[in-house]
């Protein structure tokens, strides 16, 4: 059973702290992922003191758009935040995060068509069902909307409390890791900790949240000598990251490659220990990409876990048709809907019609294949 922070927070306080929702379920604490769509598809957001796991895509495309859109959320927040990588510069990836949009430019903003405006012409016994809005949105808005076509200000960087983690110029020497990196980086993160009163046994006048943000934690860049040694490595580190998080008000997102771990359980066992895990199947170099039924969708999104804090029986997911897509300017959540198959009514009509057409002489009715005689309609 997992348990969430154990401290009793006054009501005041917890509205006072930017950026954070209670959850109508638990009353857990919520921040939002950076894009709304994804925050209603896992109950809400993302509770603090959790590890939200995403499954890297093969390329690593889309995995690192919904990265920036974590880190983007939190600086637009005024949250805390921590980059760490070794796999890319942490200056770079903070000089790519998308720029949010403003108030005054609703064109961004998910528009629900109206019945009249895009009314079925597919068959008229359709018109009068239920329509169904496959980008969810809540009237309170939580979260904030991101434009990929624009990059952050310079401004809003310098303002922010930002620490970066690259992995360079590690001295430190431990007997818990095989790969130094990974004590280096706990250190790091409970350092940072400790020094912005994140932790729930300090006491603060005012309360913010911490932003954890590691990209392509288990990578080439994170390998020991032995695949054993490296698959040990990552599970103890993510068990250790998570007792860190029980104890203070942060969250954390991990992007991991689960094809570096295909014949292993390590990515098994890193779900296990994770809060809220998404994988990405990408439709880039697969059948799918050039399947007509999927041309609007860049692939599908699997939410494999949900949070269960102060519970034992972890919430199950209401969705398993979920499909995303990444547009110029935005990424977005979908449920999935397919077209329907209009292609193939024509070829079955004339299917119908020349097996009917086939009688035998004798005045035998019926789709009979071993007929001797034949109709002017037969092919």
């Amino acid at each position: 059973m997992a348990t969430a922070p154990n401290v009793k927070v006054p009501k005041s306080q917890i509205r006072a702290i930017p950026g954070t929702k209670p959850a109508t379920r638990n009353a857990q604490l919520l921040v939002s992922s950076g894009i709304p769509s994804l925050d209603h598809f896992i109950g809400g957001g993302v509770p603090i003191g959790s590890i939200l796991l995403v499954e890297e895509d093969p390329y690593n495309t889309y995995a690192k758009v919904i990265y920036k859109y974590f880190i983007a959320e939190g600086i637009e927040c005024t949250h805390s935040v921590f980059v760490a990588s070794q796999d890319a510069k942490p200056e770079q990836i903070l000089k790519e995060l998308p720029a949010v949009v403003k108030e005054d430019e609703p064109k961004h903003r998910p528009k629900v068509s109206s019945a009249k405006d895009d009314e079925m012409i597919i068959a008229w016994r359709y018109q009068n069902m239920k329509i169904v809005d496959s980008s969810p949105g809540d009237k309170s808005i939580f979260g904030h909307y991101y434009d990929l076509t624009k990059n952050i200000s310079k401004e809003a960087l310098e303002k922010a409390d930002i620490t970066t983690w690259n992995g360079e110029n590690i001295q430190c020497q431990n007997n818990l890791f095989e790969n130094a990196a990974y004590y280096d980086l706990l250190l790091s993160i409970d350092k940072t900790i400790q020094k912005g009163n994140f932790s729930i046994s300090q006491t603060a006048s005012e309360r913010n949240i911490l932003r954890i943000a590691i990209q392509c934690i288990g990578s080439r860049m994170w390998m020991s000598d032995t695949e054993e040694k490296t698959s040990k490595d990552l599970v103890k580190f993510v068990y250790m990251l998570r007792a860190l998080l029980r104890e203070s008000y942060a969250v954390v997102i991990l992007t991991i490659p689960p094809l570096n771990y295909e014949e292993t359980t390590t990515v098994q066992r890193v779900e296990h220990l994770s809060d809220i895990v998404v994988d990405l199947e990408s439709f880039a170099g697969s059948a799918k990409e050039t399947n007509p039924v999927f041309k609007d969708y860049h692939g599908l999104l699997n939410v494999k876990k949900l949070p269960a804090f102060n519970t034992l029986v972890s919430q199950e997911s209401l969705y398993s048709d979920l499909a995303f897509k990444l547009r110029r300017k935005k990424f977005l959540i979908e449920i999935l809907h397919l077209p329907p198959e209009l292609g193939e009514t024509t070829q079955r009509e004339q299917d119908d019609l020349g097996c009917c057409s086939s009688t035998g002489r004798g005045g035998g009715g019926g789709c009979s294949s071993g007929s001797r005689g034949h109709s002017k309609l037969d092919f």
